[in-house]
């Protein structure tokens, strides 16, 4: 969880601390932003740059976005809607932080960054974020609130530290922020934002088979799968615990997230895998858990220079690296 306060107060003003020469070094250079801190303050407008690149790549700046996370890469996805309907990739994030493990956040204080399926709406921006930049992703939903689930304040911001959140680098949400703004502004009520614990592919699940998150997982790899056969926004509802997709009910969308689901006949809604290997073996989870993980680009930059040092070329009020140790041994480096 981060307390990100609207302040109101004017920000330092930025120092040109990322050159262009210190990408090249890094692995995945071209996932990342390539501005430099002095280029993002203080505007919250899309800059020449970016606008430059959305043309380039065949978008404008007023489409409707939709968001995708993954903890395991460690990368932010944004999608643009075409004219068509469906969504095509605009950009991927390097992750800087992100805490806690795989699997969904339940209580406060676990560290856990969320898990699930979430709206986020004009209100829910906030330029003068602690963090630079941030947008709360509205955990926890209706679906964990009826479950019980615990926390506030879970943010997509800058800067390079997590007790709960995504963190980007000011240069990062700069531009997500930016986009994501812009397309609000131009019509769109609020855009969804779907994270995952890794992309769901066979492969992956098969992987992580024996996991107690197993069942949530089968659940979000249905949305997961419609998107990537569709490229258009899952319709989400809420019933029976968990949630449901591009269903129509009688009667309406259900009200309860904790109710039998209207028509429910049993989860003939789940994926139904036959190449999945649902082993318990312990030995398929044997890796050391450490605390969340952090993108390879920003891991070479933290080896490169030190904490301190990173903390400085990433953010404009030089916030300190969470759990620098920890980062560094990232038990989700080779996966990535």
């Amino acid at each position: 969880m981060h307390l990100d306060v609207n302040t109101g107060s004017a920000r330092r003003p930025a120092r040109a601390m990322w050159t262009l020469g210190a990408l090249a070094l890094m692995t995945l250079a071209a996932s990342c932003s390539t501005m430099s801190l002095s280029d993002i303050a203080p505007s919250t407008d899309i800059s020449p740059r970016l606008a430059r690149e959305i043309k380039a790549k065949g978008f404008t700046d007023n489409e409707p976005v939709l968001v995708r996370i993954f903890k395991q890469e460690s990368e932010l996805e944004i999608w643009k809607k075409k004219p068509s309907g469906q969504y095509a990739l605009f950009k991927t994030y390097p992750i800087c932080r992100w805490s806690g493990k795989l699997g969904p956040k339940r209580k406060i204080g676990d560290r856990q960054a969320p898990e699930g399926f979430y709206s986020v709406s004009m209100g829910q921006l906030n330029p003068h974020s602690n963090y630079y930049l941030s947008f709360n992703l509205g955990y926890p939903n209706r679906l964990e609130s009826a479950l019980g689930y615990e926390g506030e304040a879970l943010m997509v911001h800058g800067a390079c530290s997590s007790s709960g959140c995504f963190a980007m680098s000011d240069q990062g949400v700069a531009e997500i922020y930016a986009v994501t703004l812009k397309s609000l502004q131009s019509g769109q009520q609020a855009f969804q934002v779907q994270a995952y614990p890794f992309h769901m592919t066979a492969a992956n699940m098969a992987a992580h088979s024996g996991d107690p998150n197993m069942s949530f997982w089968r659940d979000l790899k249905v949305g997961y799968d419609s998107f990537e056969h569709t490229r258009q926004e899952p319709k989400v509802s809420m019933c029976g615990g968990r949630y449901v997709f591009n269903k129509m009910f009688p009667g309406g969308e259900p009200t309860d997230p904790l109710a039998t689901c209207p028509g429910d006949t049993g989860r003939e809604d789940r994926v139904a895998d036959a190449t999945l290997t649902m082993s318990t073996s312990p030995e398929m989870h044997a890796y050391t858990y450490v605390d969340g993980g952090m993108n390879p680009t920003f891991r070479a930059m933290l080896k490169q220079y030190g904490p301190k040092q990173m903390a400085r070329k990433v953010s404009v009020i030089k916030y300190p690296i969470s759990r620098p140790d920890a980062a560094l041994a990232d038990p989700y480096e080779a996966s990535n």
